[in-house]
């Protein structure tokens, strides 16, 4: 096991796995995919104005979106400690490029440690305030979620084999949510404690971000943010639709949105990339849009959605001088951290270890 455990951690290891995985989901996309004819000449109809229109709607929803957690972390630190919203942008871009570029959605942890560096003067167990922060901005995706799905099973047409899983996920997200609401209500702030169990701390890190659920305004505010946030991502599905001449409605982007969402909650392979589309095209049927153009819309919006995130990441790279080698390291230290039994004790070790270095006069993430 050992062994096993330092081959993996081999770069060459890792990158030749991911190759494997890659070139077998191609494989497969090739095999078992559309007509690659049919697919080719949807593009030749692309008006390009309406992609770029849905290039600038996603990059505006990126903008809402950071703006979300810039409140939720207005609750769970200090005032003297908030960090400027310009901060807080180029530190999600970072976690999109990381999210984009790395496994493990590192991208969470990656956003973390660049926003500590710009709060160096910060008491310990900031960092582990952060964390929960991503926890609880993830959480509020929720509230938008539910209200596109019930939306969707209420205008769109969807397919049989769809319906039991937006069934599902509604039922998850107000359960999830609901006991993240009685967890942040039942809780003053909480305050991590040396010999605290790893559970309970990482627990209380969670509870610690979630401060913003016992602050009605704020927690509405930043709802009301990913609700827009997502509101502009759903124009952006529709924009593409127009730019493949989809003569579908509203509703329909709707759908589009919320299957896209859950073909990639279980990364099979890189990107999902077959899958997704195929997600999108199936449904589209129902409104006559064929096979063909509908996997080419889908590799679109899918292809717009990583381009933004990446080019943002890049732009946020570059204005904070972090380099793609330290987000290598992160990963390496993740991956390192995470082959251990306790992975509990592995995740907080690398948000001390995280703090430690922003501790140092805010020592950048490559040394």
């Amino acid at each position: 096991m050992t062994t096993a455990r330092r081959l993996w951690r081999n770069l060459w290891v890792q990158g030749g796995v991911l190759l494997g995985l890659v070139a077998i989901g191609l494989l497969l996309v090739w095999w078992r995919g559309p007509d690659w004819g049919a697919v080719w000449d949807a593009f030749h109809v692309v008006v390009w104005t309406w992609i770029a229109l849905a290039v600038l709607l996603n990059l505006a929803s990126t903008f809402f979106r950071a703006l979300a957690w810039r409140l939720t972390i207005g609750q769970a630190l200090p005032e003297e400690h908030h960090p400027r919203f310009a901060h807080v942008l180029t530190s999600f871009g970072v976690g999109l490029l990381a999210n984009a570029a790395l496994p493990g959605r590192l991208g969470e942890l990656a956003r973390v440690a660049t926003l500590r560096r710009h709060l160096p003067d910060a008491p310990r167990g900031t960092s582990a305030a952060l964390v929960g922060t991503v926890f609880a901005h993830r959480l509020f995706d929720l509230a938008p979620a539910t209200l596109l799905v019930v939306w969707v099973l209420l205008a769109a047409e969807i397919p049989h084999w769809a319906v039991g899983t937006l069934i599902l996920a509604i039922g998850g997200g107000f359960a999830l949510f609901a006991v993240a609401w009685l967890g942040a209500k039942r809780h003053h702030r909480p305050v991590l404690r040396e010999g605290m169990g790893t559970v309970r701390r990482l627990a209380t890190m969670a509870r610690q971000g979630l401060s913003v659920l016992k602050a009605p305004l704020p927690a509405l505010a930043a709802v009301s943010c990913q609700c827009f946030g997502w509101f502009l991502q759903l124009l952006a599905v529709w924009a593409a639709m127009q730019a493949f001449s989809i003569d579908a409605p509203l509703p329909a982007a709707g759908l589009v949105l919320v299957l896209m969402n859950i073909a990639t909650i279980f990364p099979l392979w890189p990107g999902n990339v077959g899958l997704v589309q195929a997600a999108v095209a199936l449904p589209l049927r129902n409104y006559g849009v064929p096979y063909g153009t509908g996997f080419a819309f889908g590799i679109v919006v899918q292809a717009l959605e990583m381009a933004v995130g990446v080019g943002l990441g890049l732009v946020a790279l570059a204005r904070e001088g972090i380099s793609l080698a330290s987000l290598r390291r992160l990963e390496a230290t993740a991956s390192a951290d995470a082959s251990r039994e306790d992975v509990v004790e592995a995740v907080v070790e690398l948000v001390e270890e995280l703090e430690d270095e922003a501790a140092r006069e805010g020592a950048p993430l490559s040394r």
